[in-house]
């Protein structure tokens, strides 16, 4: 249910969005093609066990783990401007 000036279905068209946009978000961020067998940022070694556990592997799981807190660090803001997120 909406207010004000939006349409009815304005709030779930928004939450159909922003579910659409994690998906693709996601999508994206699964590695594809061969592991390498260093580290794309430090050149460490990556375990084999790791390689084979997660095809397409780019990065050694201390770099891996830096770049998801980066990525989550950017994301936490609203890009919709919704005036209910404001608001909280």
């Amino acid at each position: 249910m909406a207010v004000g000036w939006a349409r009815d279905e304005a709030v779930q068209e928004q939450i159909d969005a922003t579910v659409e946009s994690a998906v693709q978000l996601a999508k994206s961020r699964l590695p594809q093609g061969e592991s390498l067998t260093h580290c794309q940022e430090c050149e460490v070694e990556i375990p084999e066990a790791r390689r084979k556990a997660m095809p397409g592997v780019r990065y050694c799981i201390n770099c891996q783990a830096e770049r998801e807190k980066k990525q989550q660090a950017s994301a936490l803001y609203n890009r919709r401007g919704s005036k209910d997120s404001q608001i909280k």
